[in-house]
């Protein structure tokens, strides 16, 4: 299948140049997700076990919109403007993959879009 970006109920083009998501040759790509509420603009208040629960809400919300689950999520990347977050965010991360959890990578980076502490890429596939 070539590439596709899905017209999803309840999800709104975003005001930058980018898809939230997009399918190609059975794999679906999720633009990056950050901690923030829907609606909202800036990370959600409670540090990073917060914004990492809302980051992987956000997530799901797009997962659900195309079909798909968690279950269905093989690849993610992990952006941590503070690697010292690396174990609480880990302890977030296992509750929405407990079981069979993606292959992943995890890197440090100096700066986030709007000061976010947290940002994820997640490739899903049907």
């Amino acid at each position: 299948m070539p590439k596709h970006v899905p017209k999803l109920e309840g999800v709104e083009p975003g005001p930058y140049p980018f898809s939230q998501v997009v399918e190609a040759n059975g794999f679906v790509f999720l633009a990056g997700q950050v901690g923030d509420a829907p609606g909202s603009h800036g990370a959600v208040p409670g540090g990073i076990e917060a914004e990492t629960r809302a980051m992987l809400d956000n997530v799901g919300r797009l997962l659900r919109a195309a079909g798909l689950d968690y279950t269905d999520v093989v690849r993610c990347t992990v952006y941590l403007r503070d690697f010292d977050d690396f174990a609480a965010m880990n302890t977030v991360y296992r509750e929405y993959f407990p079981t069979e959890p993606p292959a992943r990578a995890t890197v440090g980076v100096t700066a986030l879009a709007a000061d976010y502490a947290i940002e994820i890429e997640v490739t899903a596939a049907r």
